[in-house]
This record gives C-alpha cells, sequence and structure tokens, in this order.
C-alpha cells in the first residue's frame, strides 16, 4: 500500500456551474484541507458535493453550502477528513464566476 500526499485541487477560480473539481481515480483519496477564499467585494455563496461514484451533484450530497464574506478565507471543515474511494468526486459551484480561488490538499492510498 502506497500513501501519496499531494494537491487534490491546484489553485483555482471556481466556476458559477457544477463542476467536477477532483476524482478519486484507482486510489482511495482522503482529504487533509479545503481552503476557499473570496477576494471580490461582496459575499458569495459556495457549495461543495462529495459524490459517490456513479452519482450526480446534488442536494443528497452536499456537505458545505456557505456564503464566504469579502476577504475571509475559510478553511472547510466539513469537507477535511472526508474520505473518497475510487470513483468518488468532489464538486463545487460558487455564487458568481472567478469570484473565490479554491485549493484542496490530501493523501492518495493505492
Amino acid at each position: 500500500m502506497t500513501t501519496n500526499a499531494k494537491p487534490l485541487i491546484n489553485a483555482k477560480r471556481a466556476e458559477n456551474s457544477q463542476t467536477t473539481q477532483y476524482t478519486a481515480t484507482n486510489v482511495v483519496a482522503i482529504v487533509d484541507t479545503f481552503t476557499v477564499r473570496n477576494t471580490t467585494a461582496g459575499a458569495v455563496t459556495f457549495a461543495v458535493n462529495v459524490v459517490p461514484s456513479g452519482g450526480t451533484a446534488g442536494a443528497d450530497n452536499i456537505f458545505l453550502s456557505k456564503s464566504i464574506a469579502v476577504g475571509q478565507t475559510y478553511t472547510c471543515p466539513e469537507i477535511v477528513g472526508q474520505i473518497l474511494k475510487a470513483g468518488d468526486f468532489l464538486s463545487t459551484i460558487a455564487g458568481a464566476a472567478t469570484s473565490l480561488t479554491i485549493r484542496a490538499s490530501g493523501r492518495e492510498i493505492s
């Protein structure tokens, strides 16, 4: 068994449409950090879905839904520690395009 610590989502701007950000491909993944930062002049809503393999992002798998305040960096404790089995994925949606910067890191075990 091999464990590889790595960025699961490199720093990027979150899209304002539901977007798969990371898929556990042939591994089990553990989310160690997930941060979101609002760099705009207004609060922006943000949601993260933890979706089982073969599933789709929806109301049944939202683990975080929050308004991110101006200048706020939120560390997403709701997502930290989540375990993704092979095929499971993280999907996000922001209330406004290019307003929030996201990044996640974790461990992949194969």
